[in-house]
């Protein structure tokens, strides 16, 4: 049986055909399994996200006023909105607060102590039973069953079978209540009950104190209290299947909840969420990841086509005089476009069918990166009508460009060809025609736009966001157009080189020379090809090692220190000065700075003041080197300005007592340190005219279950008269009962003024480091000194030191850096009370142990931000990282199309030119000499690409890189993406292709010597 005239043609070149059948295989693989990847990493992103997105982030709430007869109706419209809203019933927990009652007993005071009822749905599912039992609907209808949580009970000493009646403060009605049990929230200080701080803490204390809420049942509630009080639904909703499609709709319905509730009946009904915010962002970041992964896609697609091009020129030129002589013989254009389109589909059809199986095969080993792994992505796609639809249309378009240039030379003639055989040329027909040129501005003018917008994504006529195809196509098109360019220098540098080796002994180096001197062109399309393979490694290695260094950067300058832990200042169980001696002695600490951050006004200008120990900024500021013109080193050393002197108390005293006389009526306040640098002030309270004996009692401010850090020392005070002014004098100081030698201490005190206890001359300018903003926007300079007005009070400054961006602020956002005891003793010369240590900044090899002792002590109110598992976190974001695995698989695609096409090209050359080695080897040139000429003319196309590969890939980076590395929520990085190219591992990567295309040049060689060797026996 005859084989069709398609198959026996196309097994008459099997090299070039199985070289095509490798490229289109090869491309439609990778592009199926990029476009998988995109697809898996888009939807792990949102699923991971809604995973671990908090409960603030997530949480809807509604909240309206209700009566008995008004709450079924608004509890049902609540719930079927939310479930619309949703897609699904969400868990919603309906939380009710009744008026105040009075204590009992207390029903005659004018200033009673409250209680409160509450029902809360669930809550058994959210807190244990210390004793008793859940309260239960019905019972006894003149008495009310209630639990109340162990912190309440500590406080109003209710205990289990406890019977009393209260009275409500607006309608004096009595309710007999009984208390059938106590229970403990399982997370008092968690975030669902950041709305409930009477529920977490039992106590509220204002111009009235509060206890409860003594909890019933919702039925109860309802029946009982339900007077007109105000009844909050939350909702939680599982968001975990939660699709990248459905981020704008949910968004939209979510935003939309208040009004739909509003006619429904309930006008009262006020909704609040942060989840359309963050779905938005999310949609956005979704949208901006998938665009970004369509560079390294764009990027593939045109070294694919390149290099299918480079297959398809070769074939066709073996075919030119073949198809010459069938024209001659009457075939027509059509009958050799028939015979083109069906070898190349019979190469592109297999592989369209073939590629969705390898593709999932493929993601597998994309798993295996770490930054994958440690995200928790599993890519596990399957093959589907989307990825048969990707790879048929690779397929169909890789037919086309490998049939091409076979029409494209259909037309000529016998003779014609034997004419054009003969003929070099200098330079292409791109080339000629300036299209380099034009592909180079259209390259720039699209990473003018990435440079510009910072995200490959536009706005749409419809007013959402789109893919921006010229901004994507940016680093493709320079790739090419650099690529292209540099052919420009293979005529130049190979006449260069023919030069140079003419005038040497060896034969072989200038016939190597001369023979791409002759025909550049011909080297020109595989030098093309490895260089914007080379290029595309490089860029790819250059944005992954970009990306972790960013990561690394971000985590750094959100936490500042390694370990950044904010709260309350001061505390029931830990005070102002037990704080401190608690976070230092956590273990791994070998630093630690009280510190405060807060927003002030700096010269009209809103500024965050972070003030932390100068000192110890070495050990505990995380400022990248390339945002200071100074050293941290540096700035610790400067900072330190004019630092207030004080007076020690001997030993661990308990209790300070002051003496002082006073010529009139004033209050005073005095101002302490411990010895961990925490300023604390200190009421005694108002004095008399004469003398006065106070009396400091230094436990409270420890908290507790905190511990002073000794020694105590005192630094001034602080004192105002009403009216006038008045003179007060400190005559003695004693400790514990013991006397303490201090100087004698006299002030004139008018409203405010301050004084303290070691005189010293008057200090200086502050010492400030300033964002580079602020610095512009006062009109000042690293070195120079001013006048500057902080929180409306004129200061002199001076600058030490001027950095981009401050640590812990966010992008944009102007600070002031300054030494934490000398900004006290500013504040204290101007009568200002110390600023709290709002936070702690804390020095650690390994945040691990710290944080979980942080996390066992929930009532101390502390968040903690660790610097490493904040660098885990952004590192694990599949959204920020997806970019990564998509560069990987088109870095490893890249350098297999080049040592693809390179042994192709070198192979067929080969093959070309034996006659011409038959000649040389009858003119007496020798194996050696030949196969050296043949390795010259490999390495001189191996060596320029490496060359024109690495700068153009330098050059791209530099440009674009930058660029493309974004947030998670696809945001600007802050501070600012530092192009990081990791020249060991390109090095070894360069080293790597390198003997893999001279290995290749070595096995040609062989195969030349074998036959000529076979040759020369014939």
């Amino acid at each position: 049986m005859r084989a069709p005239l398609v198959v026996k043609r196309a097994f008459s070149e099997p090299l070039l055909l199985l070289a095509a059948f490798g490229s289109i295989l090869l491309a439609t693989t990778t592009l199926v399994a990029l476009t998988m990847y995109a697809s898996s990493i888009a939807e792990a992103g949102v699923r991971r996200t809604m995973e671990t997105a908090s409960h603030e982030q997530i949480a809807a709430t509604v909240s309206a006023p209700i009566t008995a007869e008004t709450f079924p109706k608004f509890d049902q419209a609540v719930r079927t909105e939310l479930t619309a809203a949703y897609g699904r019933a969400p868990d919603v927990a309906t939380s009710l607060r009744s008026d105040s009652y009075t204590m009992p007993g207390q029903e005659d005071r004018q200033r009673p102590e409250l209680l409160r009822f509450g029902s809360y749905d669930g809550l058994d599912r959210h807190a244990k039973l210390v004793s008793g039992a859940w309260p239960q609907a019905g019972g006894d209808n003149d008495t009310v069953q209630a639990a109340i949580s162990l912190s309440a009970a500590s406080e109003t000493g209710f205990k289990v079978g406890q019977e009393f009646t209260t009275r409500g403060r607006l309608d004096e009605r009595a309710v007999r209540v009984r208390v059938v049990g106590v229970f403990q929230l399982d997370d008092p200080f968690g975030a669902r009950w950041t709305g409930e701080p009477l529920l977490s803490r039992g106590v509220e204390r204002g111009e009235f104190s509060t206890y409860g809420p003594l909890m019933v049942a919702r039925e109860t509630f309802i029946d009982r209290f339900a007077t007109n009080v105000n009844a909050t639904w939350t909702a939680v909703p599982d968001l975990r299947a939660l699709t990248p499609e459905q981020l704008r709709p949910m968004a939209a319905a979510i935003s939309g909840l208040e009004d739909r509730l509003k006619e429904k009946g309930c006008g009262s009904c006020v909704a609040a969420s942060h989840l359309p915010e963050l779905l938005t962002q999310l949609d956005t970041a979704s949208l901006v990841a998938r665009s970004t992964m369509l560079i390294p896609v764009l990027q593939l697609l045109l070294l694919a086509a390149y290099a299918l091009m480079l297959t398809a020129r070769l074939l066709a030129d073996h075919r030119r005089m073949e198809v010459a002589l069938l024209r001659s013989r009457g075939a027509g254009t059509v009958r050799l476009a028939v015979l083109a389109g069906g070898e190349a589909l019979l190469v592109a059809l297999p592989c369209a069918i073939v590629a969705p199986f390898l593709g999932p095969p493929l993601l597998a080993l994309i798993n295996r990166l770490p930054w994958i792994e440690a995200a928790g992505v599993r890519l596990a796609p399957e093959a589907d009508l989307g990825t048969f639809l990707v790879s048929s249309g690779v397929a169909l378009a890789a037919a086309v460009l490998l049939m091409a240039p076979a029409l494209a030379g259909a037309r000529r003639t016998y003779v014609e060809e034997q004419a054009a055989r003969g003929r070099g040329g200098g330079r292409g027909l791109i080339e000629r025609a300036g299209a380099d040129l034009a592909l180079l501005v259209v390259a720039g003018l699209a990473i003018w736009q990435l440079q510009r917008y910072g995200a490959p994504v536009t706005a749409t006529a419809a007013g959402g966001l789109g893919i921006d195809p010229l901004i994507i196509s940016g680093p493709a098109l320079a790739l090419l157009t650099g690529g292209m360019l540099g052919l420009r220098l293979v005529p130049r540098v190979s006449k260069l080189a023919e030069k140079i080796t003419s005038r040497r002994p060896s034969l072989a180096p200038a016939l190597g020379a001369w023979q791409v001197s002759r025909r550049p062109l011909k080297y020109a399309g595989p030098a093309l090809l490895l260089t914007m393979a080379i290029s595309i490694g490089i860029v790819s290695l250059a944005t992954a090692a970009t990306w972790r260094t960013s990561q690394l950067d971000q985590a750094r300058h959100q936490a500042g220190a390694d370990l950044r832990l904010s709260g309350p200042p001061d505390g029931p169980e830990l005070g102002a000065l037990g704080r401190g001696t608690a976070f230092t002695t956590l273990p791994g600490v070998s630093a630690a700075s009280p510190g405060f951050r807060g927003q002030i006004d700096v010269g009209g200008e809103n500024a965050m003041l972070v003030a932390l120990d100068a000192g110890k900024l070495g050990e505990l500021f995380h400022l990248r080197p390339d945002l200071s013109a100074q050293p941290v080193s540096e700035l610790s050393r400067t900072l330190i300005g004019g630092r207030a002197d004080r007076l020690e108390l001997p030993g661990q005293p308990a209790k300070v007592t002051v003496t002082a006389e006073a010529s009139a009526e004033l209050s005073a306040r005095l101002v302490l340190t411990d010895a961990l640098g925490v300023w604390r002030d200190v009421p005694l309270g108002v004095l008399k005219a004469g003398t006065n004996r106070l009396e400091v009692d230094l436990r409270p401010l420890a908290g507790q279950n905190g511990k002073i850090t000794y020694p105590v020392s005192l630094l001034g005070v602080i004192a105002g008269a009403p009216s006038g002014k008045a003179t007060l004098t400190v005559t003695g100081l004693s400790a514990d009962g013991r006397q303490v030698s201090a100087p004698r201490l006299t002030m004139e005190a008018e409203q405010a003024t301050a004084a303290a206890f070691v005189q010293r001359p008057q200090p200086g300018p502050l010492p400030v480091v300033l964002t580079a903003d602020l610095a512009a926007s006062l009109k000042l300079a690293a070195g120079q000194e001013g006048r500057v007005s902080i929180d409306r009070r004129v200061l002199p400054v001076k600058v030490v030191g001027v950095v981009e961006t401050m640590p812990t602020t966010t992008a944009g956002q102007q600070a002031v850096l300054a030494d934490w005891e000398t900004m006290q003793t500013y504040e204290l010369a101007m009568a200002q009370p110390p600023r709290p240590a709002t936070e702690w900044w804390l020095a650690t090899a390994d945040g691990t142990a710290a944080t979980a002792e942080l996390k066992s002590h929930p009532e101390w109110d502390v968040t903690v931000l660790d610097q490493r598992a904040l660098a885990a976190s952004l590192q694990d974001d599949p959204l920020a990282s997806g970019l990564q695995g998509a560069l990987m698989l088109g870095f490893a695609a890249a350098l297999v199309f080049a040592a693809l096409g390179f042994l192709v090209n070198a192979a067929v050359a080969a093959r070309e030119r034996m006659s011409e080695f038959a000649v040389l080897r009858a003119l007496g040139v020798s194996p050696r000499q030949v196969l050296g000429m043949l390795a010259m003319e490999q390495a001189f196309v191996v060596g320029l690409s490496l060359l024109a590969g690495t700068g153009l890939a330098v050059v791209v980076g530099v440009l674009v890189v930058p660029h493309i590395v974004l947030t998670g929520q696809a945001a600007a990085v802050t501070p600012g993406v530092v192009l990081d190219i990791p020249w060991g591992a390109t090095t070894a990567m360069l080293a790597l292709v390198t003997a893999v295309l001279f290995a290749i040049v070595a096995g040609l060689a062989r195969t030349v010597r074998r036959q000529h060797s076979l040759r020369e026996e014939q």
